[in-house]
């Protein structure tokens, strides 16, 4: 499993509320979910994404409340994975559990720029800038993660 995108690029503390806004979360259906996410801070977001483009951020992403809706929004909005300095911890578990890749690196999360070109080899934890030539090293997934982000997530992880 592997990513290669081009990047979207975001600070430090973006938080549940402006990945999907409170005022959408009245559905479950995913496509839905997804045509309203980052609005708050970048109404393009939904107009540029294209399938396997790769979010980049600072410190704390995914802090605030603890709904499942903000990675099910940006996995659904075509985001391969999530590269951040930092994650807030029930976000991380939740991106896990619905099979959203994501990965804390520093070096990377500092260096990315947005519209770079990145790929990532899941396997390795390696990411490599292509529009800058340079790479970073991530901690990769343990065996059971990979399984579990393979599979879809959790719950498909199950059957």
């Amino acid at each position: 499993m592997d990513a290669k995108g081009r990047v979207h690029k975001y600070g430090n503390n973006v938080d549940t509320d402006v990945i999907i806004p409170a005022r959408h979360l009245n559905t479950q259906d995913h496509k839905e979910l997804a045509s309203h996410c980052m609005e708050d801070i970048d109404k393009e977001f939904v107009n540029k994404v294209k399938e396997g483009d790769i979010m980049v951020a600072g410190d704390n992403f995914g802090c605030g409340s603890s709904r499942e809706h903000a990675p099910i929004a940006i996995k659904a909005s075509g985001i391969s994975c999530v590269i951040a300095n930092t994650f807030a911890r029930i976000f991380y578990r939740n991106s896990i559990n619905i099979g959203l890749p994501i990965l804390e690196c520093a070096e990377a999360s500092k260096k990315i720029q947005d519209g770079d070109e990145v790929s990532i080899d899941f396997n390795t934890g390696v990411i490599t800038n292509i529009t800058k030539n340079e790479t970073y090293q991530a901690l990769p997934f343990p065996d059971f993660i990979k399984d579990i982000m393979a599979k879809g997530g959790l719950m498909n992880s199950l059957k």
